[in-house]
């Protein structure tokens, strides 16, 4: 699963989590993108000490055996984070889906964990451009979810994003035990306190916040790449 930052991706490995049929792994190539690039990310010197940083390495592990034998392993991947000599596209042996945000809405929630904001940050134009990829390869639209879809059903699109994927729907996905996640990466405790205080899905979204100065333009700089990428959600209001 490819989504943004701050897009209900930690919500939606809960929900995979609780299938007992499903390992989960959570940003597996964090460490890499972070001695990779030098980014000045909180928690940033125990990311790269806790994790495997090689992106061939981490690769590898990714492509074998699922922990635990489970047959489901739901890995969740940040686009921007793919900086290395790997790609999305070299991954071997996996189905890639898509999370997609209002980008207004995922400025926002960035801008309240980190002092800075660009529109590299929320990763939209690479999730875009490895779904065009992905389609090109594949002849098809790869599976897309938006977290407002989500929220406002979540049985639905759950249910709808299984039968994409090939899974049998189950509804323990719909709820999770609150508290932190043995699988939770050691950035836990300075991005997931909402998640953590959580045991299923919140309420469909309210109106997006109003932005302004150069928190609007990064979302606005997103904006025709989300929208690309919502023409293909699964389970949107009105769609056939």
């Amino acid at each position: 699963m490819w989504p943004g930052p701050r897009n209900i991706s930690t919500a939606m490995m809960r929900s995979f989590s609780s299938r007992a049929d499903c390992a989960v792994s959570d940003e597996p190539f964090y460490g890499c993108y972070l001695k990779a690039s030098g980014a000045d990310h909180p928690m940033a010197a125990d990311v790269i000490a806790a994790m495997d940083c090689d992106f061939r390495s981490v690769a590898r592990a990714l492509a074998g055996p699922a922990p635990g034998g489970k047959p489901v392993w739901y890995q969740k991947h940040m686009p921007h984070h793919m900086v290395g000599p790997v790609a999305p596209d070299d991954l071997e042996g996996v189905v890639h889906a898509f999370l997609i945000r209002d980008p207004a809405r995922m400025a926002a929630s960035y801008a309240a964990k980190r002092e800075t904001v660009t529109p590299e940050d929320l990763g939209v134009a690479a999730q875009r451009a490895f779904f065009e990829r992905e389609a090109e390869r594949t002849g098809r639209a790869p599976p897309v979810i938006d977290s407002a879809d989500v929220l406002r059903d979540p049985a639905g699109t759950l249910s709808a994003l299984c039968a994409a994927l090939g899974l049998d729907w189950d509804e323990a996905m719909l709820s999770w035990p609150a508290g932190r996640h043995a699988d939770d990466g050691v950035w836990a405790p300075h991005w997931y306190g909402k998640v953590e205080a959580s045991s299923g899905f919140d309420a469909a979204e309210t109106p997006a916040p109003p932005l302004s100065g150069e928190l609007a333009a990064v979302a606005d700089a997103c904006r025709a790449d989300y929208l690309a990428l919502r023409a293909h959600a699964l389970n949107q209001p009105n769609k056939p």
